[in-house]
């Protein structure tokens, strides 16, 4: 358990990172909110395909399928972010 609960974090905290940079946030994200958008990224991800698969839930950490999930959702959440953010500024 606690294993897993550390292979997540580093698993997270890579995809996390990945993710910012794909969706352009790099320098606004700091090493924690790129851990913490692909731990909570990837276990979305997880969630809709458990919900949608009927169970077996979320792949393994170290695994293709567990660090492409992670991206996923980290991309998904930064970009749900960024959407909420952005409707509170006025643009001009």
């Amino acid at each position: 358990m606690l294993w897993s609960i550390i292979s997540w974090i580093i698993v997270g905290g890579l995809a996390g990172w990945i993710a910012s940079m794909i969706m352009g946030k790099n320098a606004q994200m700091g090493a924690v909110a790129n851990i913490l958008s692909g731990i909570i990224g990837a276990f979305v991800v997880g969630l809709i395909v458990s919900l949608i698969t009927g169970g077996g839930g979320m792949p393994e950490a170290f695994s293709i399928w567990g660090f492409v999930a992670a991206i996923i959702g980290a991309c998904l959440l930064i970009f749900i972010v960024s959407a909420v953010r952005g409707r509170g500024r006025t643009r001009v």
